[in-house]
């Protein structure tokens, strides 16, 4: 073979196996020449840099060190740094910082043929994970070193191997005395054991956590510590020694027997202050409650009987003083009864709770078939079910349900929830009613598809006066005597009560369980007679009339409405009605009105807010309208609230119709009006 041939193969194979050992570098290559065009680069340069192959392939330097300079941190001075460089002929070497947070040692020699400069070859090599590492165990043994707990490490042999300066100062040795012993030194004679425990747990790979034991000082002191305890591993996993943390806690253990002293002595001399405290405190909180019971209730009486009070009052007025249709006849005399009627349930429920509080009910016991009393009751209230739209069904056991009980005041029990569960569930709901027998008891369920209870009320939902909503804004009426009621009476038969709900708008059930064998014999105690009431003569109505003068009448109660709208008509006046706060707003809007007569407790929207609603509205024809607080609440406080509110006046229900028209009258005078008389829009 020609030798020409033999040294071209040879040069190609040494070129290869540069090549190869090129490429096998870790480091990152790249080599220039003087005119800073690119010979030469490996893939780990690549790699580190992320750098495009086509922007290496164009052999442009300049560009390429452009692009590094993009990935420091401080670009100007990379590229100031690589100019320095070039103009010196020496080796370089720098630790570059990145955007991305790496470290990048970065290493350049001059590449010389002869004795001239031919170019510069430049490394890379990211020594992040490095710098890194050798921080953190820096850091780890500044940590060890200058902790206040003592830290030693010892073989699988208790020997110690290593001692900080912690354990040097709360134990007394040096480390240069305790290297290299056996940690059973510093243990009391009778804890040796607890090494040899210590020891077969860290070989199970187990850990101590705050494990308290005595330990003895180089001058014989015994210390109270807290030692945990963890294996240390090789880098095959085993486990070849253990990591010790040992904190004094002598002085802390001193105080907490102190402190255990001072506790027992203090608990004793405090222990009648603290519950003669709670007794005052938890009488002052019931007075408390007692007395915003009190308040609340007294409130509420007041607007329930002034409610229907005001309908009687004022149908009967309007009809002793003119002439009315038939129809409108019907309808007052309609009202008056039905108003009545309800005033004189709440006065029964109040009679009831009188005597149940006095003791006084009076049970007529007998034999009675529990299934024709609840059916009778059940009938009683299926009209009001109707009208309302709920549907009432009835499902009562075929066994006789026989047992000894007053049927009158059972039947009122029945009927006040049934009562409640129709009042309480919207139109298209049902309620449906249960009897049947359970063991020696007769369970009747009232179950109903309406408001449900909250749980913050249900533990209450019993008790006397007390409502789930009290304020004016609620939806309805009554004293919440009806529910205390049922219990005192089913109680006075031997039964109990008990009410479920899963909540907001999920219904409600009430369970009574009644004994099938009940024998309670009526008492002797004569009730005393409820004084009847003076009819006293009414007053004629004033001859008042109220021309052209238009009026908007708001009230949730239809039949207040209906009657204001009779008796306001009949003396002139064009009358205006809306059933609630947001209808009444558009009618102002729609209509032109001289005198706004609102109530005050309504749904969702009260009288205060309606009136403020209107005071704010920008046009002072409308803003300014003459009103009335006609209201059912008719304490000082709601006089003074109303006038602050916006109202020009105050009238309580029951209204003498004289009265209203008087105000009336005063109100639509010129001089009564801020803004003086309006003229018609």
């Amino acid at each position: 073979m020609p030798a020409r041939k033999i040294n071209k193969g040879a040069d190609e194979l040494t070129v290869a196996v540069m090549r190869a050992t090129f490429e096998a570098r870790a480091e990152g290559i790249i080599a220039f020449d003087v005119q800073d065009q690119i010979i030469n680069w490996n893939k780990k340069f690549l790699e580190i840099w992320d750098v495009p192959l086509e922007l290496v392939a164009a052999r442009d330097g300049s560009r390429v060190q452009a692009f590094l300079a993009e990935k420091s941190r401080d670009p100007a001075s990379y590229l100031e740094r690589i100019k320095e460089i070039k103009s010196n002929p020496q080796k370089s070497f720098d630790t570059l910082e990145l955007t991305d947070g790496r470290l990048i040692e970065q290493h350049s020699e001059v590449v010389e043929l002869g004795h001239s400069a031919v170019g510069r070859v430049w490394s890379y090599r990211d020594v992040t994970d490095r710098y890194e590492s050798d921080l953190v165990a820096r850091r780890l043994a500044a940590i060890v070193d200058n902790s206040d707990d003592a830290i030693v490490g010892k073989d699988l042999n208790s020997i110690v191997t290593s001692w900080n300066q912690g354990a040097e100062r709360i134990f007394g040795y040096t480390a240069s005395e305790m290297i290299g012993t056996s940690i059973k030194r510093i243990i009391p004679p009778e804890r040796q054991s607890e090494e040899d425990d210590i020891l077969a747990r860290l070989r199970r790979g187990e850990r101590y956590d705050h494990f308290e034991t005595v330990r003895l000082t180089k001058d014989g002191r015994r210390l109270d510590v807290s030692l945990t305890i963890s294996p240390i591993k090789d880098a095959a996993g085993r486990i070849v020694g253990a990591s010790k943390i040992a904190r004094d806690i002598t002085d802390r253990k001193r105080a907490e027997a102190a402190l255990r002293q001072v506790q027992q002595v203090a608990e004793s001399a405090s222990a009648e202050r603290e519950m003669l405290l709670e007794r005052e405190q938890a009488a002052r909180a019931e007075a408390e409650r007692a007395s915003r019971m009190k308040d609340e209730f007294l409130a509420t009486l007041s607007h329930e009987l002034r409610t229907p009070l005001n309908a009687v009052l004022g149908w009967a007025s309007a009809l002793r003083g003119g002439s009315f249709r038939e129809q409108e006849l019907t309808q007052g005399l309609q009202t008056i009864e039905r108003n009545a009627r309800v005033q004189a349930q709440i006065i029964d429920d109040l009679l009831d709770m009188s005597r149940i509080i006095s003791g006084k009910v009076r049970l007529e016991v007998q034999r009675i078939d529990l299934a024709a009393v609840l059916t009778a009751a059940v009938d009683t209230i299926r009209v009001s079910a109707h009208s309302k739209g709920v549907r009432l069904q009835t499902v009562i056991d075929p066994l006789n349900a026989w047992i000894s009980g007053d049927p009158n005041r059972l039947q009122q029990v029945f009927w006040n929830l049934l009562n409640n569960a129709i009042k309480f569930t919207p139109k298209g709901g049902r309620v449906q009613v249960l009897l049947e027998r359970v063991d020696s008891h007769i369970e009747v369920s009232v179950i109903d598809t309406g408001e449900g209870i909250s749980p913050e009320f249900l533990p209450y939902i019993f008790d006397r006066f007390q409502q789930a909503d009290a304020s004016p804004t609620r939806r309805h009426g009554g004293l919440g005597l009806g529910l205390s009621i049922v219990k005192h009476l089913v109680e006075l038969h031997g039964g109990t009560v008990r009410a479920k709900s899963g909540g907001l708008g999920k219904g409600a059930t009430f369970i009574i369980n009644l004994p099938l064998i009940i024998l309670h014999p009526p008492s002797d105690d004569r009730e005393r007679e409820h004084p009847q009431a003076k009819i006293h003569d009414l007053p004629q109505i004033a001859a008042i009339s109220l021309p052209n003068i238009r009026i908007l009448v708001v009230d949730d109660e239809p039949d207040a409405c209906n009657l204001l709208k009779v008796l306001l008509e009949a003396a002139g006046a064009t009358v205006h009605v809306a059933y609630s706060a947001e209808v009444a707003l558009e009618s102002l809007l729609s209509h032109s009105v001289d005198v706004l007569i609102c109530d005050i407790g309504m749904p969702d929207v009260d009288g205060y807010s309606l009136i403020r609603s209107v005071r704010s509205l920008d046009d002072p024809r409308k803003s300014e309208v003459a009103a009335i607080a006609l209201t059912a609440y008719a304490r000082l406080e709601d006089r003074t609230e109303a006038i602050r509110a916006g109202f020009q006046n105050h009238l309580p229900k029951p209204v003498e119709s004289s009265e209203l028209l008087a105000v009336l009258q005063s109100l639509t005078q010129p001089r009564s009006k801020s803004g003086g008389r309006r003229s018609d829009e």
